[in-house]
C-alpha cells in the first residue's frame, strides 16, 4: 500500500484530500482567498470522493462504507455506496452528515448558499458508469458531461459569487471540453475498466475497432480518431474561453490555469502523434504557462 493510501485507509478524508496534488488542474492555487480555497477544497473532497466510490477506488478497510452506514458485507456495491452517499449528502441540507468530508462540505454549502443540484449531478453521473459502458453518439457523450464536468465549473462560479447565465454557458464549454481531453488521456485506463468514452458513430468513421484501443501503441485509425476528438476539445475550450475575460483579479487567474491546462494537455497528446495507448501524455510546466500567457492575452 502507498503511502496515500496507508494515510487514507485510517483516515479517508485526509487521504481523498492527498490526491489534490496529483490532479491536472489546480484545486486551491495558492495565490487565491482562503476563504475561496477553503470551499473548492470542500467542493474538491466531494468530487474525489464520490469519482472513488464509483471507480471502486476506496482505500482498503471499508472505513468509508462504514461512515456511510454501509456494512463490509455490501461495501464492493458501488450503487449501493453511492446510494448512501446521497443519502449523506442530503444531511448536509437538513441534518448532520456521517462523513467528515460531507461534513466538511456543509459548511461551504451554507456559506455559499449552495444547492443540491450540482452535487447530485455528481453522483448521478458516478451512478451512470456502473450501468452505461459505451456511448454511441456525441451528444450521448454530451449528455454525461453535463453530468459528469459541467457541475464543478458551476461550483467555482458560485463558491466565488461570479454566476451569470452567461458565464455558466462558457464554464459548461470549458467543463465538458476538459473531460473530453481526460478521456482521451486515459483510453487505455478507461478500457482497463471496461468504459470506452469515445462515440461509437466516430469509432466506426474511422474505422476502429474495440481491441485497436487494447494494443502497446495506437494505429494510423486510432491516432485520426484521437486527432479529431481532440479538435473537438479545442473548439469547445475555444469557445468557453470569453469567460476568462469577463472576471478580474485572481479568479481570471484561476479560470485562465483551466482553459490553459486543457490546452496544454491538447497540446501533449499531439505532441505525442495522438498515440494515447502506451499512456496519458502530460504537458510540461513550460507549455502549461505559455498556454496561460496566451489565455491571458485572448489570443487562444
Amino acid at each position: 500500500m502507498t503511502a496515500t493510501g496507508t494515510a487514507r485507509a485510517g483516515d479517508p478524508e485526509r487521504g481523498t484530500l492527498d490526491k489534490a496534488a496529483g490532479e491536472n488542474f489546480p484545486v486551491a492555487p495558492f495565490f487565491l482567498p482562503k476563504d475561496w480555497r477553503t470551499d473548492l477544497v470542500a467542493v474538491y473532497g466531494f468530487a474525489r470522493l464520490v469519482d472513488d466510490i464509483g471507480d471502486g477506488d476506496l482505500a482498503p478497510g471499508g472505513a468509508d462504507a462504514r461512515l456511510l452506514g454501509v456494512s463490509p458485507e455490501e461495501a464492493e456495491d458501488r450503487l449501493l455506496l453511492l446510494d448512501a452517499f446521497e443519502a449523506d449528502l442530503g444531511r448536509v441540507f437538513d441534518g448532520t452528515p456521517g462523513h467528515p468530508l460531507l461534513r466538511r462540505l456543509q459548511a461551504t454549502v451554507r456559506r455559499r448558499s449552495l444547492t443540491p443540484e450540482p452535487f447530485l449531478g455528481l453522483i448521478a453521473a458516478n451512478r451512470q458508469d456502473q450501468l452505461v459502458t459505451r456511448y454511441e453518439t456525441y451528444d450521448d457523450l454530451l449528455a454525461y458531461c453535463e453530468l459528469s464536468a459541467n457541475p464543478v465549473g458551476r461550483l467555482v462560479l458560485a463558491v466565488t459569487g461570479t454566476s451569470t447565465p452567461e458565464r455558466i454557458r462558457l464554464s459548461d464549454a470549458i467543463c465538458t471540453a476538459l473531460q473530453i481531453v481526460e478521456h482521451l488521456q486515459d483510453v487505455a485506463e478507461d478500457l482497463g475498466r471496461d468504459r470506452i468514452y469515445l462515440p461509437a458513430e466516430d469509432m466506426k468513421r474511422f474505422h476502429v475497432q474495440e481491441a485497436d484501443l487494447a494494443a502497446k501503441t495506437a494505429g494510423a485509425s486510432v491516432r485520426a480518431l484521437v486527432a479529431y476528438e481532440a479538435q473537438r476539445a479545442r473548439e469547445l475550450l475555444n469557445e468557453g474561453a470569453p469567460l476568462v475575460g469577463s472576471v478580474h483579479g485572481r479568479l481570471k487567474l484561476l479560470l485562465a490555469g483551466f482553459v490553459a491546462g486543457g490546452r496544454a494537455a491538447l497540446h501533449a497528446i499531439a505532441a505525442a502523434e495522438h498515440d494515447v495507448l502506451p499512456g496519458p501524455p502530460k504537458p510540461g510546466k513550460l507549455q502549461l504557462l505559455r498556454e496561460v500567457g496566451v489565455t491571458l492575452r485572448g489570443e487562444g
